[in-house]
C-alpha cells in the first residue's frame, strides 16, 4: 500500500523545499516503502485538519496518520521492524534526538539568515501574504533586514557545522558507514537550501560537501531528481 505524505510546496508544485518533509521523504525511502507525496501549502491547513495538525509533515498509512518528523521516524521503525531501521537503541535514539534539536534550534535559524527572502520568492502571491507578516512578526523585522549581510551569515553557518564536518571527514554518514535519521535530519537543511536558493553553501573541497552528494544520490537520486538549485 502506497502511503500518502502532505509535502510542503512553493508555487511550483514540484518545489518541495521543507527540511522536516525532506527527512520524512528519506525516512520513507531509507525504508523502501512507496510513497504519494501530495503538495501542501501554508495557507491549506484546513486540508491537514483530519490529522489535528496546522504543518507538514503528514503521513497517512492505512488506517494509520502520524504527523511530526520525529514521530514518523517512530513510527516507521515500530511499523516496519522488519525494514532498515532509522534509529537504534535508547542511547543512539537519544544522540539522534540532541542532533535534532540541535539542528533546528541552531542550523535551521543559521540557513534562515541566508535563505529566508529566497524562500519567500519561491511563493505564490497568497502564500506570500501570509509568509511575510507571519515570519516578521516572528523576527521582529523585515525579511529584508533579516537576511542583510548575507556574506556573513554563510560564514558563521559554516563554522556551525564544524562538528558535523569533523564525523564525515572521519566516516561516510553520520550513522557510520550506512546512512541513519541523522542524516537525514543535517541533509534536510541543504536540501531546503538547495530548494529555494541558488547560494552556495559549501565549497567542492569540504568533506560535508561530497556527504551531500552521497544523500544527493540516494534512492535512485531521489532528492537530486527534485526541483532546485545546483550545488
Amino acid at each position: 500500500m502506497t502511503i500518502q505524505m502532505y509535502d510542503l510546496c512553493g508555487r511550483d508544485p514540484d518545489r518541495r523545499f521543507s527540511p522536516y518533509c525532506w527527512r520524512t521523504r528519506m525516512a520513507l525511502a531509507h525504508k523502501g516503502l512507496e510513497v504519494d507525496a501530495i503538495p501542501w501549502r501554508f495557507i491549506e491547513k484546513d486540508k491537514l485538519a483530519f490529522a489535528g495538525s496546522t504543518t507538514v509533515p503528514v503521513i497517512v498509512d492505512g488506517a494509520n496518520t502520524v504527523s511530526d518528523s520525529w514521530k514518523i521516524a517512530l513510527y516507521l521503525d515500530t511499523q516496519y521492524s522488519d525494514r532498515p531501521a532509522l534509529l537504534s537503541d535508547a542511547a543512539g535514539t537519544g544522540a539522534i534526538l540532541f542532533l535534532r534539536q540541535w539542528t533546528e534550534r541552531v542550523l535551521h535559524l543559521a540557513l534562515l539568515r541566508i535563505v529566508l527572502l529566497d524562500a519567500y520568492n519561491c511563493l505564490d502571491e497568497e502564500n506570500q501574504a501570509y509568509f511575510r507578516p507571519s515570519r516578521e512578526k516572528r523576527f521582529g523585522t523585515t525579511l529584508e533586514k533579516f537576511v542583510e549581510d548575507r556574506e556573513g551569515h554563510l560564514v558563521k553557518f559554516k563554522e556551525l557545522l564544524a562538528p558535523v564536518r569533523a564525523v564525515v571527514e572521519a566516516q561516510p554518514y553520520l550513522g557510520g558507514e550506512r546512512p541513519s535519521y541523522a542524516d537525514y535530519i543535517v541533509f534536510g537543511v541543504f536540501q531546503w537550501a538547495r530548494s529555494v536558493s541558488p547560494v552556495t553553501l559549501l565549497a567542492s573541497d569540504d568533506p560535508l560537501y561530497a556527504w551531500r552528494g552521497r544523500l544527493l544520490g540516494l534512492y535512485g537520486g531521489l532528492a537530486a531528481k527534485s526541483v532546485g538549485y545546483e550545488v
